[in-house]
């Protein structure tokens, strides 16, 4: 009896609709027509014998099976790419492509400090960077759209294994008017939680900063947020209040152009790990610590 198997192609076009969420998109993602994926998605269930996808004019739901069946393909998807990390890693380490999400409370401060000079030194090595929060960058890692993660800890990560990079200091930045009569290290007890100036939820970075202060009505006090840190800086700028910031954004020139002052956040736990991180025995491991090395030489 023949015994026939879904192929990776099709379970790639079962991934991708469940992530668009739309043929069309799906399509597009997979860098195929609308008409091949629909017929490539036909073909699975047929040779699974179930049905997969609840099609509709408005809507395209999955089946309570179709939904397992992709968390398998999902599986099966980072495996097939780990045979092949396999063998690339046998040869010429950081070299060929790596994919890395990296969250936007570290990318725009440290990649442009590292990325000139790893071109220079690894000239052979192919580095996909993609900017997202921390939850979608975890996300990415687990179903294999990453092959590794720059982030900030602590945070849930699930099973990964990981490098250290550096511990970021933390600073509290004030109005260019008001540090005149506080101290060199500002303690968390002297910031005033109705003028406090946090990022939007799901930033890992607003954790970081809460959690740092150790005072639990920050968080239900603080009225107004931003959408990344540059934003933070201009809205302090314009006295609308106070905000926390991560010292490699300083170094970087972030208060540069600003009449805005910061000063040390003064607490146990007033810095922040930053990390990189990749799936619990990946076979590019011993490439991503050689990674970790080049990020800390930056």
């Amino acid at each position: 009896m023949t015994v026939y198997f879904p192929t990776i192609k099709q379970l790639q076009y079962l991934v991708s609709l469940h992530e668009h969420g739309h043929f069309g998109r799906a399509a597009d993602a997979s860098s195929v027509s609308q008409s091949t994926l629909s017929a490539g998605l036909r073909d699975l269930e047929q040779l699974l014998g179930v049905v997969l996808v609840e099609r509709t004019k408005r809507a395209v739901r999955f089946t309570s099976l179709g939904n397992e069946v992709v968390a398998k393909a999902h599986r099966i998807l980072r495996e097939t790419e780990e045979l092949s990390d396999l063998v690339q890693s046998a040869g010429k380490p950081l070299s060929g492509e790596i994919r890395m999400s990296v969250i936007p409370t570290i990318a725009p401060f440290l990649l442009p400090r590292m990325l000139p000079r790893l071109r220079r030194e690894r000239p052979a090595l192919k580095l996909f960077l993609r900017e997202e929060p921390s939850a979608a960058a975890l996300e990415s890692l687990h179903h294999g759209r990453a092959d590794c993660v720059l982030l900030a800890l602590p945070y849930t990560t699930g099973e990964v294994e990981k490098e250290t990079i550096e511990l970021d200091a933390l600073f509290v930045a004030f109005p260019h008017d008001q540090p005149g009569n506080l101290p060199e290290e500002v303690l968390p007890s002297l910031i005033d939680e109705n003028r406090l100036l946090l990022l939007e939820d799901g930033h890992c970075f607003k954790d970081h900063a809460l959690a740092a202060c150790n005072r639990p009505e920050l968080r239900a006090s603080s009225m107004m947020i931003g959408t990344s840190l540059h934003t933070l800086v201009q809205m302090v700028d314009n006295g609308l209040g106070l905000t926390m910031l991560p010292e490699m954004a300083l170094d970087a020139g972030i208060l540069n152009g600003t009449n805005v002052t910061a000063r040390p956040l003064k607490s146990d736990h007033a810095n922040r790990e930053i990390a990189l991180i990749w799936r619990k025995n990946s076979p590019r491991a011993v490439e991503f610590r050689m990674l970790a090395e080049e990020l800390r030489a930056g």
